[in-house]
């Protein structure tokens, strides 16, 4: 890391370690180019994530519970999406970056729903060219230091769930340019979203395919219920 980030003044490192909740080094003072030179050295992070927000740089490994929580989160949003006939595409972690605002992320997942056409093909986000995302996914078991939401208001992403084990949070953008919690996602306005709660226990004991099945039936009886 020192071979990649040069400058005049020491930089001060913030490590927050945990047994079961990955690992979190804070850098402050980066500039963005940077924050660009190492991101760009790592391209296959797996289950790590780089976040940078107006001179603080965060790595951030991801505990083996965050990835499997992040992927059943995924699987259920894929159902509900087959069984409201809405068609997704997602890009899991993609970087997005913008130098004007001198921040960048990577969420646990990312969905592109309305604007889910002009999407399919993207394999980079570019800011001057397309939208952002349309819902996110995080999961927020592991510790992090830096608040992500300001990040996601400020790259405009209308929709975003948190899930912390105990409970999925839905926050719209608003027009005053902040985060508000509701009930119900206003894309899928028919499902109560902390039903799917319980399935992720169930992941825990059952096989996979007789979840998915489970959360398949649940999300039916909520649209039919409807």
């Amino acid at each position: 890391m020192t071979a990649i980030v040069s400058q005049p003044e020491p930089v001060r490192p913030s490590v927050v370690p945990s047994a079961d909740l990955g690992q979190c080094l804070v850098l402050e003072d980066i500039t963005w180019q940077q924050y660009v030179t190492i991101s760009d050295a790592l391209p296959e992070r797996g289950g790590l994530r780089i976040t940078f927000d107006r001179g603080r740089l965060e790595f951030m490994t991801t505990s083996t519970r965050h990835e499997k929580f992040n992927k059943w989160f995924a699987r259920f949003l894929d159902i509900l999406a087959e069984e409201t006939g809405l068609p997704t595409v997602t890009a899991g972690h993609m970087t997005f970056r913008r130098e004007d605002l001198d921040r960048g992320m990577e969420p646990d997942d990312c969905f592109w729903i309305a604007h889910e056409k002009p999407m399919r093909a993207v394999d980079q986000w570019l800011p001057e060219r397309d939208p952002p995302p349309d819902l996110v996914l995080e999961i927020e078991i592991s510790r992090k230091i830096i608040d992500r939401l300001p990040i996601l208001a400020a790259l405009r992403v209308p929709e975003v769930w948190c899930f912390d084990g105990i409970a999925i949070r839905v926050y719209i953008f608003g027009a005053d340019g902040q985060y508000r919690i509701v009930e119900r996602s206003p894309t899928f306005p028919k499902v109560n979203l902390n039903g799917l709660v319980p399935f992720f226990r169930r992941a825990e004991t059952e096989d996979s395919l007789t979840v998915i099945r489970a959360v398949r039936a649940w999300v039916r009886e909520q649209l039919n219920a409807a």
